[in-house]
């Protein structure tokens, strides 16, 4: 088994426990820094008088200084290196959003103590030069933090609404820097109410220089073999545009890139939560592959990609599908694939996707699935029709979960890293192992992704609202932090009811065709690829830990979740 240094975006399962299992289900371990120094929590303390809240205080940022040790100390035993940018320079994504009372010297020499930190990329590769090195970066979101050094969702609307506002264009570093507050008429913008927007200014400066550091002095001098920048939370026009197109030419320009991209050395999208996954399938094809280029083909079951935009993101999904393919470290071809991509955008043509989804089953396809119909989840029809066929179960990726940008990097994060495994490896254990970890990875994206996203938060967030323990606190807002703004004992019902119901959605998830756990018939999952022989692993059990399931930051929004499925 291969050994893979990881340090995630931060530890929210979508950046750590899901990747973890991905790794697994393509033979690698990855070696992570302890949980206490990448812990990441929004405010855990109110200050309140009665039942009118004041504020909200105390969040949890990672241990740069300990996660750089970490990678020292690691460095010699790994095969290759998979780090976040954000968790190690700032102690994770929303600490990398902190509000700041200046954006730090000029670039290069802004940060001493930053620069220290990034740096250690090129001491592991000064050291061990052989060993690749990924990183994944992100360009500051439009939207402040909600709940984090008491910042209210209120700052959170009138930041994401002022930043999203057009800039006048600029192209040079310093002007970009200086121009946030310029719109595109040229005129400054006025001031906000819930957010100091000139140290919002700064934090964008801090975090662009940084942008700036990885590409120019790391990735540039070949300290960084591969860098993934994904943009979080963006709109097609706003304050990060600049930057964005900045980035785009430096690639052209410095890393021999075309069209802002370079699929050997950078790649720019739209995209955060699914960047962990992306790169731990271009690791598992390097080390597995030598980085040959697998085919990869789309096929679309509703509206061309090309036509649609998601409301976060600043590239149509036709673009950010084939940077993904180029980032995970596939080619995009329009016939003969090695996977197809299914990518449904329109619930009134999935029972023409599934039919696609059989065919392929039956000549021996590999197949990554991507529900675009539903807005943050998976789509009901979508989903239950996608259950319904046996041929779901060998899916080698899916996903229905958040941004377009998140729900590719997921599927075909899974996919590309799967196939790496299944065409390489011949060991009985390490193939066993393997598909155990992607029956439960692939089990839990339908748990999650449909069960709790589209059914089980619904409940969770009404009685979440119902039982506001602060009479000046918006009802809609209670959910995004329910252990500050809920009752223990309404904390402790809600947890009742996530468990109770997901153990619900685990026993029907378990009957669906896709699993056929517990029925006559045999469902079945890819254990190996051999050419044009595939050996199967039936579906034997599934079950989920009653006491897994938790709000692992105290909101709605994420949970832990941990099903075990037995394949045989």
């Amino acid at each position: 088994m291969k050994n893979v240094l990881y340090v995630p975006l931060d530890d929210r399962p979508v950046n750590l426990d899901d990747v973890i299992m991905q790794a697994k289900s393509a033979g690698l371990n990855l070696i992570t820094p302890s949980s206490a120094d990448i812990r990441n929590r929004i405010d855990s303390v109110a200050n309140a008088s009665g039942t009118q809240l004041i504020g909200t205080s105390s969040p949890t940022f990672g241990n740069t200084a300990n996660i750089r040790q970490f990678i020292l100390n690691q460095a010699a035993s790994v095969d290759g290196f998979i780090i976040s940018i954000d968790m190690l320079a700032y102690g994770g994504l929303i600490g990398s959003r902190r509000l700041r009372t200046s954006g730090g010297g000029t670039y290069p020499n802004y940060d001493t103590a930053t620069a220290n930190l990034l740096d250690v990329l090129r001491q592991i590769k000064q050291s061990y030069p052989n060993k690749p090195v990924y990183v994944l970066d992100t360009i500051l979101r439009l939207a402040s933090s909600v709940f984090v050094e008491g910042l209210t969702l209120d700052a959170y609307n009138e930041s994401r609404n002022f930043m999203g506002q057009a800039r006048q264009t600029f192209t040079a570093f310093n002007d970009i820097l200086n121009g946030y507050n310029v719109s595109s008429s040229g005129t400054p913008y006025g001031n906000t109410t819930y957010f100091n927007k000139n140290e919002y200014y700064y934090t964008r400066q801090h975090k662009f220089k940084t942008n700036y550091y990885v590409l120019d002095q790391l990735v540039r001098l070949g300290y960084i073999d591969f860098v993934a920048v994904g943009v979080d939370d963006a709109k097609t026009q706003g304050v990060q545009i600049n930057e964005i197109r900045f980035v785009e030419n430096y690639i052209n320009n410095s890393l021999g890139g075309s069209g802002g991209q370079n699929p050997n050395r950078a790649i720019i999208l739209p995209d955060a939560d699914g960047l962990g996954h992306s790169l731990v399938a271009r690791m598992a094809n390097q080390l597995y592959r030598g980085g040959a280029k697998p085919r990869y083909a789309v096929q679309y079951y509703g509206p061309h990609g090309s036509t649609i935009i998601n409301p976060y993101e600043y590239m149509n999904v036709h673009d950010n599908i084939v940077r993904h393919v180029d980032m995970i470290g596939g080619q995009l071809v329009t016939s003969s694939p090695d996977v197809e991509i299914i990518a449904i955008t329109d619930s009134t043509q999935v029972a023409q996707a599934v039919s696609r989804i059989n065919t392929n089953g039956a000549d021996r396809r590999a197949t990554v699935v991507v529900d675009f119909v539903g807005a943050g989840s998976s789509d009901a029809t979508v989903t239950e029709a996608l259950l319904g066929s046996q041929n779901t179960g060998r899916l080698l990726g899916y996903s229905g979960w958040n941004t377009a940008g998140n729900k590719i990097g997921i599927s075909l994060g899974m996919g590309q890293a799967r196939y790496a495994f299944l065409v390489t490896e011949t060991q009985a254990s390490a193939l066993s192992d393997a598909v155990r970890a992607h029956g439960s990875l692939l089990f839990k994206r339908f748990l999650k992704d449909y069960y709790y996203k589209a059914i089980s938060i619904s409940e969770i967030r009404t009685y979440s609202r119902d039982h506001n323990k602060y009479t000046n606190l918006p009802n809609s807002t209670t959910d995004q932090n329910m252990l500050l703004f809920n009752s223990t004992a309404d904390y402790e019902h809600l947890l009742s009811v996530l468990r109770n119901r997901m153990q619900t959605h685990t026993a029907t998830l378990r009957a669906k065709s896709a699993f056929l756990i517990g029925n006559a018939a045999t469902a079945y999952n890819v254990k190996q690829i051999s050419g044009s022989t595939w050996t199967f692993a039936g579906y034997s059990s599934a079950s989920l830990d009653y006491g897994n399931p938790n709000y692992i930051w105290g909101r709605a929004f994420e949970i832990t979740l941990s099903p075990l499925v037995v394949l045989q």
